[in-house]
């Protein structure tokens, strides 16, 4: 008598089913990204909390719009959209899933303000003198605001660094996907939002200074990715068959052309060389290696996304 199964294991099932579709990785990019521009907005502020600076101007109004987007895709990608709300009305200490709920909700208050606080008070005075409503209390917050400026910096690095980490964790907490289940993807993805966010200043209007700061930094940082791609490989193909097998998809497998092609050489050695080449010589960061990092970011969780869901089969046909 042959037994039908339908569970998660049923191969006729599984292989055929992603659970998560394109609104996840390019949540996570985007979150990823806001990350990186929050911890680097809050350093700026505590490095030059009086100094007249386009990247800080620039920095903390980028957040919430970009993150609102973020999670447009997120609610978008959700079965029963209308029920989000129900994340808010616990918190469970062991989700990760919970903590970056919360943590959501936390940044944008912070990177309203500190986006508030970084502007010019030429500009901030005549906002509060226009507004037909609410001057006054916008006045008392700007005082409230101001008179804790070093302390929003510093929520602006520590929220930042955890919603970059969150990113990762969240799908390296799960261990039916072996490729997800690594304790390395939350600083990596940590160190590819740092990068893409100092990438995505390079991109606009900032003074030669800042410029060259900023692309040092990127550099670093890219190399620090890299490191921890690395690392994280190597964690997989030392791992058990599962993780052996889920390292395959990209080190001869599915992904492999397209993991080494746009992470590995358009994302990180490519823009690495560049800024390494202007840094070198001393000429202005350019806008094509900044491009190239933040595709190469994107790259980067679109292939673990969709490399992790198909881990999971390979993690069934590795236990039979």
């Amino acid at each position: 008598m042959n037994e039908i199964t339908s569970t998660r294991s049923n191969p006729f099932v599984d292989p055929s089913v992603h659970v998560w579709h394109a609104e996840v990785p390019i949540y996570l990019f985007l979150g990823g990204l806001v990350a990186g521009l929050m911890v680097l907005a809050g350093l700026w502020r505590l490095r030059a909390p009086r100094e007249s600076s386009r990247a800080l101007a620039l920095l903390p109004w980028m957040v919430p719009v970009l993150l609102t987007v973020g999670m447009l895709f997120l609610w978008l990608d959700l079965e029963n959209r209308w029920n989000a709300y129900r994340f808010y009305l616990t918190m469970q200490p062991t989700s990760p899933m919970s903590w970056g709920s919360w943590i959501l909700l936390a940044v944008y208050p912070v990177s309203v303000f500190v986006a508030w606080v970084s502007m010019p008070e030429a500009t901030r005075t005549a906002i509060v003198e226009r507004a037909p409503l609410g001057g006054a209390l916008l006045s008392r917050l700007e005082t409230w605001a101001l008179a804790r400026e070093r302390t929003l910096a510093w929520m602006s690095i520590v929220l930042g660094a955890a919603l970059g980490v969150y990113t990762g964790v969240l799908l390296g907490t799960m261990a039916a996907r072996p490729l997800w289940n690594s304790a390395i993807l939350g600083p990596l993805f940590l160190a590819s939002g740092l990068s893409s966010a100092a990438a995505f200043l390079l991109l606009h209007r900032i003074t030669d200074a800042e410029r060259t700061t900023i692309g040092r930094l990127d550099m670093g940082l890219i190399l620090v990715e890299g490191l921890l791609l690395v690392l994280w490989l190597v964690a997989l193909r030392s791992g058990g068959g599962s993780s052996r097998a889920a390292a395959g998809l990209l080190l001869g497998g599915p992904y492999t052309a397209a993991f080494w092609t746009l992470v590995v050489v358009m994302g990180l050695a490519t823009p690495v060389l560049a800024e390494w080449i202007e840094a070198r010589h001393g000429l202005r960061p350019g806008r094509v290696p900044a491009v190239l990092v933040l595709l190469g970011g994107f790259a980067l969780r679109w292939i673990v996304v969709y490399a992790g869901q198909e881990s999971a089969i390979l993690a069934q046909t590795a236990l039979r």
